[in-house]
């Protein structure tokens, strides 16, 4: 069995009747969406989707700079001993 990750719940079937319904009752908490009990989808709205977005660059920028770091410290060592 998958474990559900969000505190709303509703059916497939639910989502096509009213998709807006859904993410104002969940206040704008993610609804997992199932589909025979199982978690098919997660609905959020599009604010939380770009901030998840905008933490995912940051990270992704996160590794490039501790890369290029650690690179500048290779060629400063490497210089010291020239």
């Amino acid at each position: 069995m998958k474990r559900v990750l969000a505190d709303f719940t509703a059916s497939i079937s639910e989502l096509k009747k009213n998709p807006t319904a859904l993410l104002n009752e969940a206040d704008g908490a993610p609804v997992a969406i199932l589909n025979h009990n199982v978690p098919s989808a997660y609905l959020v709205p599009a604010s939380t989707y770009e901030w998840m977005m905008d933490i995912l660059d940051d990270y992704e920028l996160g590794k490039i700079v501790k890369k290029r770091k650690a690179t500048i410290k290779k060629t400063e060592a490497a210089s010291d001993q020239a």
